[in-house]
């Protein structure tokens, strides 16, 4: 690429960083995608090797680019898969890189294996530091990390990693999980949502011998997809403004047309109806319906969905409403104390290996990514109101920043449902373009 050429610094080498540079080098604009963890064109989300984790979307509506979202289906139809069929996320991966390493090819995207860890104004344009010292420098920026690594859990301070696994997915997550199979004890699963249920494959994959114990509050688990009509809703017919209205509505809509339909047709109107509601009306969806929200919206594949039930039937996997209320390690072992719904005293338990399934980070305010802490340092960035992810404008552009702009995870206070690859490809291709606007190129049709 010319060096003088107008270049994009996308941030994040997962699905949102990968299809933003593929969008920019079909308009001809260039850009460079820094990703440090050796996993640009897949990320997170679908760097697994595990052949049960499967994608929780059926290959037909899993298209990367806005324009053909059956795009996946066709790719994958000659190796006998269905677009209503479940593929898996290994599969998924390698779609991305090959998309990638296509852009890559024409010349327009240049890719950095390195971490990026401060980034600031640099005369109109933007300098990004990496870990080794050197420089990167461009013409706008591109924030694309993804789901941050999980807070540590407060009665695990102090735990040693062998014992507690914080970050499921780290490699140090996996060595972990691994060795802990190999002892023959119970593992302790803190949460029970998607991120349980990846880890119960992987340690069913693994040939653990001993039991899994899954808890949380409420100790609800993630439905599985099912077949069901389809039972769509204009805008106009949900009301807005009022979370109390609109779930209210969503339970009559549930009981007449089945839960899932009614869920599902939500689906093109779950932005408008976020924005309608105030901040202290979205903070308490996210304390009193979120848990029924998410196992019920986002949902597993059947046959994954069939493997947990079967789990649960010969007793190797227990779902438990609760809560932990300490931890501590005796001997070569870890001791843990669960206060089960409903009783008034903890029972303590021993187990080989306790993992943090709780999901992402909850307060990006917390956040360790030291990119984000120098844009925070900076006031080049800042918090949304909920403190879930960063304040963006409706382009999604990063608010007091300047020719920046966020995509997927972090712009969920804005958007909410902003997580699958259904929901971030339209807005990687707005993005896209509003990114071509500002640099003063035409966007091709």
């Amino acid at each position: 690429m010319e060096a003088d050429r107008p270049t994009v610094v996308i941030i994040g080498g997962g699905f949102s960083g990968t299809m933003l540079a593929a969008e920019l080098a079909r308009k001809g604009l260039a850009s460079t995608l820094i990703e440090g963890r050796g996993r640009a064109g897949e990320g997170t989300a679908f760097s697994t090797d595990e052949k049960a984790h499967l994608l929780n979307v059926p290959a037909g509506r899993m298209g990367a680019w806005a324009d053909q979202p059956g795009h996946f289906a066709s790719e994958v139809a000659r190796e006998g898969y269905e677009p209503h069929e479940f593929v898996p996320r290994k599969r998924y991966g390698e779609y991305l890189r090959k998309i990638l390493n296509d852009a890559a090819a024409s010349g327009q995207v240049r890719i950095v294996q390195q971490d990026a860890v401060a980034a600031e104004r640099a005369g109109d344009g933007w300098e990004v530091r990496l870990a080794d010292g050197s420089r990167v420098a461009g013409h706008a920026l591109a924030l694309a990390q993804g789901n941050q690594a999980p807070q540590a859990l407060p009665y695990a301070r102090g735990i040693d990693e062998k014992f507690f696994v914080n970050d499921p997915w780290s490699e140090e997550g996996r060595a972990a999980i691994v060795r802990a199979a190999a002892t023959g004890g119970d593992v302790l699963l803190i949460g029970t949502g998607l991120t349980m249920v990846d880890m119960v494959l992987t340690l069913d994959e693994v040939r653990l011998r001993g039991r899994m114990t899954a808890v949380s509050r409420r100790g609800q688990a993630p439905r599985a997809h099912a077949d069901h009509g389809s039972a769509p809703v204009t805008q106009e017919e949900v009301p807005h403004g009022s979370l109390r209205k609109a779930w209210r509505w969503l339970l009559n809509r549930g009981a007449a047309v089945g839960w899932r339909a009614a869920v599902d047709s939500l689906r093109p109107h779950s932005q408008a109806l976020w924005q309608s509601w105030s901040a202290s009306e979205q903070r308490r969806f996210m304390r009193h319906a979120r848990p029924w929200w998410d196992v019920h919206r986002h949902r597993i594949a059947p046959e994954v969905g069939g493997r947990i039930k079967r789990l649960v039937q010969i007793g190797r996997l227990e779902i438990v409403a609760g809560q932990v209320t300490d931890m501590w390690v005796k001997g070569n072992k870890l001791d843990v104390s669960i206060k089960r719904r409903g009783k008034k005293a903890a029972d303590d338990h021993g187990f080989a290996l306790a993992i943090n399934c709780t999901g992402p980070l909850g307060a990006i305010s917390q956040s360790k990514d030291s990119l984000l802490r120098s844009l925070f340092e900076a006031g080049l960035a800042r918090p949304d109101a909920l403190d879930i992810g960063l304040e963006v404008d409706g382009h999604s552009r990063v608010l007091g920043a300047g020719k920046a702009w966020a995509l997927g995870p972090l712009t969920k206070g804005r958007y909410w449902e902003i997580t699958a690859v259904p929901d971030i490809r339209g807005q990687v291709a707005a993005v896209a373009d509003d990114i071509a606007k500002e640099m003063g190129h035409a966007v091709q049709s």
